[in-house]
């Protein structure tokens, strides 16, 4: 069993954990938060990169802004499926408004916007608002059909 990289989502340090010990609440080596905490991690620039490059496991990322209505419809559902997805996949958001350059870079046209992050590379993209388990179920979906 090979050990994988997760990045804090509150300290940002990189810590190493053994596979098999994702699911046993681990805590961050720095901050001692919790690495996985039942909800987004709110991203901006350099922790956005930080947690692209060096996260081992997919990251689903919400892009949204605090003005969208969809967006505000949808962040209780984006909560309630990391609660589901989460020791297995990091879910993060990222403000658009804030962070617009981040957007441009990866298309952002409309939000909100998931975008499903292996390895630092784009492997799906979804538009539009979803529920919990609609967003559960592309998420898994997305796993088994790019594995």
């Amino acid at each position: 069993m090979s050990d994988h990289r997760v990045v804090c989502p509150h300290c940002h340090v990189t810590n190493q954990l053994p596979a098999g010990r994702l699911a046993d609440q681990p805590r961050c080596g720095k901050c001692h938060e919790p690495l996985f905490g039942g909800g987004p991690a709110e991203l901006s620039g350099a922790a956005f990169e930080r947690h692209l490059a060096r996260n081992d496991i997919p990251m689903l990322v919400d892009f949204w802004a605090p003005w969208c209505g969809p967006c505000r419809a949808m962040a209780p559902a984006f909560v309630e499926a990391a609660t589901q997805l989460e020791p297995g996949v990091r879910l993060a958001k990222v403000n658009t408004d804030e962070e617009q350059a981040i957007g441009a870079r990866y298309g952002i046209r409309s939000i909100p916007t998931m975008i499903l992050f292996r390895a630092g590379q784009e492997v799906a993209r979804h538009s539009g608002a979803m529920m919990a388990g609609d967003i559960v179920r592309w998420v898994r979906g997305q796993q088994t059909a790019n594995h």
